[in-house]
């Protein structure tokens, strides 16, 4: 996964899949918007916090980033642009550990 930018449209269509496939849902109708909420009153995919567990190991197997029940896990998880932004992040601070 070194070659995508998890913030390219490539990469959030990859991690849109990651999120769907690990609460066991379709795309809603008329897709799942960048924006669009992931949990609470206004999403359209009804998650719930098992929901957020099964994502957080969905995210940990395939991105290698831990997500920690944490107030900056609930705001990573607000949307797919939040989760990118949030696993880009990490991912650049785990490059730049390495040496």
């Amino acid at each position: 996964m070194a070659g995508i930018v998890i913030t390219s449209p490539e990469g959030l269509a990859e991690l849109k899949q990651v999120v769907l496939e690990a609460v066991d849902q379709s795309e809603p109708p008329g897709g799942l918007r960048e924006d669009e909420p992931l949990f609470g009153p206004d999403s359209r995919l009804d998650l719930d916090s098992l929901d957020a567990l099964q994502l957080s190991m969905a995210i940990q197997t395939r991105y290698g980033v831990r997500m920690p029940d944490s107030k900056q896990t609930r705001l990573a998880l607000q949307s797919l642009t939040h989760l990118a932004q949030h696993l880009q992040a990490a991912r650049e601070q785990q490059q730049q550990a390495s040496p």
